[in-house]
């Protein structure tokens, strides 16, 4: 939706033959998936339960500072990456093949208040199928921000550096609050329906279990430290929100990163699909650890590429499709993680205000399909 299109140079041969080439890239890793991908993800889970049943054992004597700070440090580590490189990942189907029932897509439940068969259906299906396309994709700005200077500004939306933040620090409620859409569920006649009925109820059912889980049974077993193992799960939750809020607006929102019209996408190709997924994501650059704790979705552009291939075979591939941007040149957007959350919450505040510059005259249709957005 930018004045300038930067694939306005590519001929429709090329964005096939693109295709091709991810395609390709693609199937040399389903066919080298093997036991050294099993058991990297078998440590990492088996890792990740040593550090919360550590951690928990350590906020028993949380009213000693000491064992407060490393207590809810290592708990925060804990829940990111059981949200990130393990249950994103996870339900994702990335590790399916394996037909283990205990690491798979339709067997696993997160550490979230959103029921891991809802976020699959909104971040699966829809998301990833409507990469930053306006109107239909929930994830571009969550559903509650302006997100490119051609939809109508409103008033309204001066509080959205505002909204991104509370956001971030709640954001697993956000993520089930946009799986729920409720948004167009609000009226009275939506909320009747049965089906938004039973997803809500399921929705409410991990709310309070989660609740009772971090806020209950676990203060309750640290006796005297009660309070103190409260504060610690309250702060590793924040820390986990926030960060994962920061590297999902560092995948889909900082400068140059492209969204698109709903019209854009009509007839779309296998070709035109991928080449959608290039432009509208953006990497982050850094060590092996920051890339773990990322979930590996600081090679965000893999990832919406190949979203079903294990995670820690991302960096590999990045080398061969970084070279594909090159060859057809094409941005590759990427910069370390406080270059991207600047610039992220850069477009989020300048997205607040009015355009410096009057809008090109839009038509009918297009006025419609923005206002709809």
């Amino acid at each position: 939706m930018t004045a300038i299109d930067p694939t306005a140079h590519l001929t429709a041969e090329q964005i096939e033959e693109l295709g091709r080439e991810l395609d390709a890239i693609r199937d040399e890793v389903i066919a080298g998936r093997g036991e050294k991908d099993a058991a990297y993800i078998r440590k990492v889970v088996a890792a990740q339960r040593k550090l919360e049943l550590v951690s928990r054992g350590v906020l028993l004597f949380s009213f000693f500072p000491p064992a407060w700070l490393l207590g809810t440090a290592g708990l925060s580590v804990a829940k990111i990456m059981d949200n990130m490189e393990i249950g994103h990942n996870i339900l994702h189907g990335q590790w399916d093949w394996m037909r283990d029932p205990k690491i798979h897509s339709t067997t696993w439940e997160w550490d979230h208040v959103s029921p891991s068969d809802q976020w699959k259906h909104s971040h699966n299906e829809l998301h990833h199928t409507y990469t930053n396309v306006i109107g239909k994709d929930n994830d571009l700005g969550y559903g509650i921000m302006r997100v490119d200077e051609d939809q109508e500004w409103h008033p309204f939306h001066l509080g959205q550096p505002l909204w991104n933040f509370v956001n971030a620090c709640f954001f697993e409620y956000g993520i089930a609050a946009y799986d729920l859409e409720l948004g167009k569920n609000l009226s009275e006649r939506r909320r009747r329906n049965p089906e938004f009925r039973a997803r809500a109820k399921a929705v409410g059912r991990k709310i309070r279990k989660q609740v009772l889980k971090d806020y209950v049974i676990h203060p309750l077993l640290s006796g005297p430290s009660f309070l103190t193992t409260l504060a610690a799960t309250f702060t590793a939750n924040l820390v986990r929100n926030v960060w994962s809020h920061s590297v999902i607006m560092c995948g889909h929102f900082p400068e140059g990163v492209q969204v698109f019209e709903r019209r854009s996408i009509e007839d779309e190709t296998r070709g035109q699909w991928y080449l959608r997924q290039m432009m509208g994501s953006a990497n982050i650059s850094g060590s092996r650890a920051m890339h773990f704790m990322t979930g590996n979705l600081s090679h965000q552009i893999e990832h919406h590429l190949f979203p079903d291939l294990p995670s820690n075979r991302y960096a590999e591939v990045a080398v061969k499709v970084r070279a594909l941007f090159e060859k057809y040149e094409l941005e590759y957007v990427t910069g370390p993680l406080p270059k991207q959350v600047f610039s992220a919450w850069r477009k989020v505040v300048r997205l607040s205000l009015p355009n410096k510059k009057k809008p090109a005259v839009q038509t009918p249709a297009r006025e419609q399909e923005l206002v709809a957005a």
